[in-house]
């Protein structure tokens, strides 16, 4: 059995100490081999050690300028760190080099959106969402997305969507209904889906304060009639 499988079942058995040492001699063996290096990168980033993490992958790209993984690992060291135009630029450029997966088009409009580039994170949330369209995260993310850029329609029904799928999705409930409050005068179905969310999930704060808000307006309104 070789380094590379011996660390694959350390990982597996959550030995992050021994994966590192026999991916790190696994890349000793093949100094020129890119992967061995994003290995070792990857095994760091996910026990949070970013410092030990980022120069692997950067000695990934040195050898391969190509290389996809590295990019992508890179990129989510970056994200992490709140350096979103960085990892922005990253996640792009993964894509380029073929990773043509869910998450790194749904990291790269996560990224333009943390930047303040929303509307430029739209076209790679969606194409997120076609890759994976049984994804509720990344639809609900999209959805989000839509809606604060002021694209309604499309949001309520991509929210509408997920709660066909889960009708407890708490998340869903509270971005349909401050949706229906916040740009229609549905007042009834923004009170029926704020409920839902805080009555599922009892942490939606907001859900339950944006309630109180509307039926205080209510009764506001009913008194001054």
């Amino acid at each position: 059995m070789g380094h590379n499988e011996e660390a694959i079942q350390a990982l597996e058995a959550g030995n992050f100490e021994k994966a590192v040492a026999k991916f790190i001699r696994a890349a000793e063996e093949a100094p020129d081999d890119p992967v061995g290096y994003v290995n070792v990168g990857n095994v760091f980033a996910s026990i949070g050690d970013t410092e030990k993490a980022e120069p692997f992958f950067q000695k990934a790209l040195v050898l391969d300028p190509h290389m996809g993984t590295a990019f992508y690992g890179l990129a989510n060291l970056y994200f992490n760190q709140e350096r979103y135009d960085e990892a922005a630029t990253l996640y792009e450029k993964s894509i380029q080099a073929g990773v043509n997966e869910a998450d790194a088009y749904y990291m790269l409009g996560k990224s333009l959106e943390r930047s303040d580039k929303g509307k430029l994170g739209l076209p790679y949330m969606q194409r997120a969402m076609e890759l994976a369209p049984d994804d509720l995260e990344i639809r609900l993310s999209y959805g989000i997305l839509l809606a604060n850029e002021g694209v309604y329609d499309l949001a309520e029904a991509e929210f509408k969507t997920i709660l066909q799928a889960d009708e407890t999705n708490a998340d869903a409930h509270f971005n349909l209904g401050f949706l229906y409050a916040v740009s229609t005068e549905d007042r009834e179905s923004a009170l029926y889906h704020l409920k839902e969310a805080f009555t599922i999930d009892p942490d939606q704060v907001q859900a339950r304060y944006i309630y109180d808000m509307i039926q205080m307006g209510a009764e506001n309104s009913q008194d001054g009639e």
